[in-house]
């Protein structure tokens, strides 16, 4: 039996600490899958007890007829482990975990963890968890879990599948789905994902023929690029991802250290990985519920501009709270041109050149389909959205025959309904229409769709070698910076080093004067850097003054000398960082440089390395760099040297071994013509 089958659809299932108290968690999964359908063997295993709920009970698995395709293990954490020797000892493929006290306690349940895991490889057992609350199949009523929301009478079927790090989540989206006529294949809570993980999980179920769009919550990213293999399989499988992810906020941001971390954050390197692998993101966990439906059976839209939605309704107050949200999502509304209001006008459909089509109340179902026939067939339409009011709730089949009636075409048509209107829900859900409770959720659907993007490889070049002349661990200083970035192909603005005692030195002026140590990072708040000295008298005098600056606020710093810089001006000042993420691997960051990185964090992220296509991309998402392309008559900065120097800074991640944990140019300075990077700050990775 392969691990697909064993997980979801085993013959007969071993249940280790199986409680003949109903009420007990323990009793759950075999009232469960007694209740649900299950047509395959329980075998419950407890020492105590000869029969469990009616059935036959073993005090161990030895003593039990018959092959076992999967075990749920609710013993103690001392006891799991000999719960696994049992599984082996009979072939057991995998085994569920329920069972808790280990790396979510701390540092001496996570050893138990790794013992458990590592023994488990030995074995050969695949393990779901520990401190999983388990998995479901709604199709065959494999009930494997201990989620109390299985009380309820009869799962909702549906094409959605689930894998989720947090166990109630499944719980949650059973009885919310439910509740709005929406159901599930299958779902799987990874508990600590000690074993099989989120990947790994997502690449069954692209095999499974019962799902269609793959649902993730997720806390963490634990293997980014299992994750990733497996999203370009979904994609070519036409099975859509789309995952809600803990982290918004500024907790993520603290697990950065550089200033290119302060700026992007975890959660923007995330944002960037799940765009590169087709991932779609969601912000709410109402929009994880409801968008199924919207993305099931669809690829992800070309980008091709600004998005346009036509908001069809007769409640003009439910609409314009839907066509507010889609407003600060960047999200535009249709307004019907002169030629979509002639043609309705030949069918005796009045509407008005207005962002919201408002029909009156009188308005039939066929008026309604034929407007929204009409939009969809519009040039400029990219979806439709029609808003009902109060009539859902008590006249369900009026309210929705007019968009149940719609064949899904090749733009999606969705709903909001504006009162509580379960029975509407239902209705719509049935006929694989999207409907949504409430306006936010509805936006947050139609804005993930839109941003939804094909997975993208990565660019593909060979690896590079860490040049000789410079150290492999710890930070580098500026010149040595300077000299990294120049053998990356970045045009870097001429220097040298002048030494103690005379620091002579041979740079033009005017010249810049920064103080040159390994030691101090941020140079300009240590005061160890003066620019725009006209001559060398000026040279003389700023010199000293800095080296007392600098010994006054860091007096243990290693001072190498001084570090003199040709002056350059440009058009503008850019940041371009690089940095590796905790989850999700090596990232670029380009924005605003200067000292208004920090003020404006108006910035662009992506996985690295990038090529100068989707280094333009990340360019036109800098707002601040409208300035650089001739916004009203300014002049025009150099756009492609920029994207050229984005991409090749980027290919730090393709240094062998990965040296690089951190690397950022602020500034960048921009031309009429070129690129010049004048200040640099790289750290290495620490010897292990």
């Amino acid at each position: 039996m392969n691990l697909a089958d064993a997980l979801f659809a085993p013959r007969a299932v071993a249940l280790f600490g199986a409680s003949a108290d109903p009420g007990k968690n323990t009793a759950r999964p075999q009232r469960y899958m007694r209740k649900h359908g299950y047509a395959g063997r329980v075998v419950p295993i407890n020492p105590g007890r000869a029969e469990v709920l009616g059935v036959r009970a073993y005090a161990r698995l030895a003593d039990a007829p018959g092959d076992i395709d999967h075990a749920f293990i609710m013993v103690p954490a001392a006891q799991v482990e000999d719960a696994l020797e049992q599984c082996a000892a009979r072939g057991v493929p995998v085994a569920t975990v329920y069972s808790d006290g280990f790396a979510e306690t701390g540092a001496d349940g996570a050893a138990l963890e790794r013992r458990l895991v590592e023994r488990a490889r030995a074995l050969g057992v695949r393990l779901i968890g520990p401190n999983s609350i388990g998995l479901v199949n709604v199709a065959n009523g494999s009930t494997l879990t201990v989620n109390a929301a299985l009380e309820m009478e009869a799962l909702p079927r549906g094409g959605a599948s689930v894998v989720s790090q947090s166990g109630t989540i499944i719980g949650t989206l059973l009885s919310r789905g439910a509740a709005r006529g929406l159901g599930f294949a299958k779902l799987v809570s990874v508990g600590n994902e000690a074993d099989l993980g989120v990947g790994e999980l997502v690449d069954l179920l692209v095999d499974d023929a019962d799902t269609r769009v793959i649902l993730l919550f997720l806390e963490t990213i634990r293997d980014a690029t299992v994750l990733a293999r497996a999203a370009v399989r979904a994609h070519a499988a036409g099975k859509p991802i789309v995952a809600y992810k803990l982290g918004r906020s500024a907790l993520g941001e603290a697990l950065a250290r550089s200033h290119t971390g302060a700026l992007a954050g975890s959660d923007a390197a995330v944002d960037a990985y799940f765009r590169r692998s087709g991932i779609i993101r969601v912000d709410m966990l109402e929009t994880l519920i409801e968008i199924a439906p919207l993305v099931c059976g669809r690829k992800p839209r070309a980008a091709t501009g600004v998005p346009r939605v036509a908001v069809v309704t007769t409640t003009g107050g439910g609409a314009a709270s839907v066509v507010d949200r889609l407003g600060t999502l960047g999200i535009e509304t249709l307004t019907p041109d002169a030629g979509l209001i002639a043609t309705l006008a030949a069918q005796g459909i009045q509407i008005k050149a207005a962002p919201i089509i408002d029909l009156t109340l009188a308005a039939t179902s066929e008026k309604y389909r034929a407007v929204l026939e009409a939009l969809l067939a519009h040039a400029d339409c990219d979806a439709a959205l029609a808003v009902v009011g109060s009539s859902a709730q008590f006249h369900p089949e009026l309210a929705v025959k007019p968009i149940v009636g719609i064949a899904a075409g090749a733009k999606p048509l969705a709903a909001f309904l504006a009162p509580q209107a379960d029975a509407s829900l239902k209705l719509l859900a049935d006929a694989g229409v999207p409907a949504f409770r409430t306006p936010e959720a509805c936006a947050d659907a139609l804005a993930a769709y839109f941003a939804w993007r094909a997975p993208r490889a990565a660019e593909r070049a060979a690896a590079r070698a860490w040049p000789e002349d410079l150290p492999a661990t710890g930070a580098l200083d500026e010149a040595q910076a300077l000299t990294l970035f120049a053998s990356l192909d970045v045009p870097t603005v001429p220097w040298t080093i002048a030494c103690a005692p005379q620091y002579q030195h041979t740079v033009a002026y005017p010249v810049a004067a920064k103080i040159l140590s390994p030691d101090i990072l941020h140079k300009t708040e240590a005061g160890g850097v003066t620019l725009g000295l006209a001559d060398r008298a000026a040279f003389e005098i700023c010199v000293p003054q800095m080296l007392v600056a600098v010994r006054r606020t860091a007096p243990e710093a290693r001072i190498q000398g001084v570090l003199v810089q040709q002056m350059e001006q440009g058009l503008a000042e850019v940041i371009v960082g690089y940095r590796q993420d905790a989850l999700i691997g090596p990232v670029v960051l380009v924005g605003m440089g200067g000292r208004l990185a920090e003020i404006y964090r108006d910035t662009s992220l992506r996985c690295a390395p990038v090529d100068e296509t989707e280094a333009l991309e990340m360019l036109s998402e800098v707002k601040g760099l409208a300035l650089l392309r001739g916004y009203r008559g300014l002049p025009r900065g150099d756009i492609a040297a920029l994207a050229k120097a984005i991409a090749a800074v980027s290919r730090l991640a393709l240094i062998e071994n990965r040296v690089v944990n951190e690397a950022e140019i602020n500034p960048l300075i921009v031309k009429a013509d070129g690129v010049v990077a004048v200040d640099g700050l790289v750290i290495l990775k620490e010897e292990t």
